[in-house]
């Protein structure tokens, strides 16, 4: 299908490497510019030779963290003018509840509720003024269906949720939209430490880790980067102007709930 995005341009956050990784793939295929950011310079500076290469977009790199205003403000110094924003951070530690205090709350608002929405707040007035413009936020199914050891990102996802709830709806009449995409289970750096709890908690091997937590699954198997990328690269689509303010999972049917 021809998504209608040629020529447009994309922030990606968090994309050296995993599901960001996966979203800057699908929407590069489509011909979108990017801007990519990472933490990891020689990482982020590998993954945007090979997207240039792949598929002859252009492709920037900032090296910063988004969970700071450091690295939000050369994020926005470099992508104000972008007609896509994905928003994406690594998730808080898993623990029991009382294990944090409120540090560890504030570190998990600031990586995956304040930052993209400090992101959404300065890149949204030039969307609108242009009269189109698309916004992905990366969240979790944690959202539908807590994990009880992911308390943090629990709730600092939850309350992103909230916010581009009504923020979604205030934008669409001005041809800008915004959607959450929550993954289940992916083959990335974070199934793998969450593996590595399993096997640790467990006193298994990682194989055995890795098939228990995929027998939970009703696809059978973990998501890849590339099936959460097309998902992302259609939200960004001229055809998904009619989507306002929802949460796809994207987990192989794990959450089990009718709506």
């Amino acid at each position: 299908m021809e998504l209608g995005i040629k020529g447009k341009k994309a922030l990606v956050c968090a994309s050296s490497k995993g599901l960001g990784r996966g979203c800057a793939e699908a929407l590069a295929a489509a011909g979108v510019d990017l801007i990519l950011n990472g933490r990891t310079i020689e990482t982020l500076a590998a993954t945007a030779a090979e997207i240039r290469a792949e598929y002859g977009v252009t492709v920037e790199t900032v090296c910063a963290d988004v969970s700071t205003q450091q690295g939000q403000d050369a994020l926005l110094s470099a992508a104000n003018d972008v007609d896509i924003l994905v928003t994406n951070a690594g998730g808080p530690p898993p623990g029991l509840w009382s294990d944090w205090d409120r540090d560890d709350f504030i570190k998990a608002l600031d990586a995956n509720m304040l930052a993209p929405i400090a992101l959404m707040k300065a890149l949204l007035p030039r969307m609108i003024s242009k009269g189109w413009g698309r916004v992905v936020n990366i969240t979790s199914g944690s959202v539908k269906a807590p994990i009880p050891q992911l308390g943090l990102s629990n709730a600092a996802r939850a309350g992103l949720t909230g916010y581009v709830a009504g923020t979604s709806r205030q934008v669409a009449k001005h041809g800008v939209t915004i959607n959450n995409m929550l993954p289940g289970i992916h083959a990335t750096d974070r199934a793998i430490s969450l593996d590595q709890g399993v096997m640790a908690a467990q006193g298994i091997d990682m194989e055995a880790a890795k098939a228990q937590r995929a027998a939970t699954i009703p696809a059978g198997r973990y998501g890849t980067a590339a099936d959460f990328g097309a998902t992302c690269a259609f939200l960004c689509s001229a055809h998904a102007g009619f989507i306002v303010g929802q949460n796809i999972v994207i987990d192989g049917g794990a959450i089990n709930a009718t709506i």
